[in-house]
């Protein structure tokens, strides 16, 4: 028996209603942004450059999604493409964060592993996280150029990025959400045509 008078699924309807005005919005707003994005990354591929992910929190799940579905496959069985997220290695973090401090630990990875060729793709919903701001500006220095997806009004991240994503929201869990669903499509494309 259903004892459910609606009230509790409204707000539940809502987000749901709430998330798709953002994605419509999204869509609208930065069509030819996502297809600069999708070049980028369809051009490291293509010359065989890896994929350098990260971000923070939520962010830094969403890398390392992405980097898995790139490495493993999205929708279709095809090559592995190389991919990694700068937020897996405990080891790794924990002895960048000692040593240097928690501001440094996707630099460190971007000066030991970046090379030219590469594309390092940040996710930040502030895009004020220093240490998404250095790992940019350690890419920058070895050439490698920035994709960042972020919100708000983009944060210090816009200015150190190649292409910033923003999308036009200020709710971080809805920016993550319209994030996830850019780099699927992004990576739907690049199996479609790679």
């Amino acid at each position: 028996m259903n004892t459910n008078d609606g009230t509790a699924v409204a707000p539940l309807l809502g987000a749901l209603r709430e998330l798709a005005a953002t994605a419509e919005r999204t869509a609208n707003r930065l069509e030819a942004q996502i297809e600069q994005a999708l070049a980028m990354v369809q051009a490291t591929i293509s010359r065989g450059g890896t994929l350098l992910f990260c971000g923070n929190g939520g962010s830094a799940a969403d890398a390392q999604h992405m980097a898995t579905e790139y490495v493993v496959r999205y929708m279709r069985t095809r090559r592995a493409y190389p991919a990694i997220a700068l937020t897996t290695d405990s080891s790794l973090l924990t002895a960048t964060g000692n040593d240097f401090g928690f501001d440094h630990i996707f630099e460190r990875q971007v000066e030991a592993l970046g090379k030219a060729g590469d594309l390092l793709i940040i996710h930040s919903t502030s895009g004020n996280s220093p240490n998404v701001l250095l790992a940019a500006d350690a890419a920058r220095a070895k050439g490698i150029p920035v994709l960042a997806l972020s919100a708000k009004d983009g944060g210090a991240l816009k200015e150190r990025a190649d292409l910033c994503i923003v999308v036009p929201t200020t709710r971080t869990d809805r920016a993550q959400e319209i994030h996830l669903c850019i780099q699927h499509a992004i990576c739907d494309a690049i199996e479609a045509t790679l």
